[in-house]
């Protein structure tokens, strides 16, 4: 089991950049595939970015490619979202996710079942 705590949420103009990191507990961080997923206030939980195991292999919503990066420092049981070129649209509550498979159901939010509490990302224009 692993649990994730986020951080480095917060208010930001259009176009500005921001850098969320998410930590993990355990001694296994290696062995989880790691995804950021968002939820706006009345619309669903979507899927933002995803990264394999050891980082090779990594995954995007179209909507932030070439704005956002997914990355991992298995060193130090951390994920990050470096984000830039925000937009209003980005603004939500961000959150980190763990699971034991890269799979087709990558997008999909019942696919992990570790969860962190979220960290909220406001971006005016």
């Amino acid at each position: 089991q692993v649990q994730l705590v986020e951080s480095g949420g917060g208010l930001v103009q259009a176009g500005e950049s921001l850098r969320l990191s998410c930590a993990a507990s355990g001694r296994t961080f290696n062995t989880y595939v790691l995804a950021w997923f968002r939820q706006a206030p009345g619309k669903e939980r979507e899927f933002v970015a995803g990264i394999s195991q050891i980082g090779s292999i990594t995954e995007y919503r179209d909507t932030v490619k070439g704005r956002f990066t997914i990355s991992r420092d298995n060193a130090k049981n951390t994920v990050y979202l470096q984000m830039s070129s925000l937009k209003p649209e980005d603004t939500a509550v961000y959150y980190c996710a763990a699971t034991n498979y890269w799979s087709a159901r990558l997008r999909i939010r019942d696919t992990y079942p570790y969860w962190g509490q979220g960290t909220q990302v406001t971006v005016s224009s």
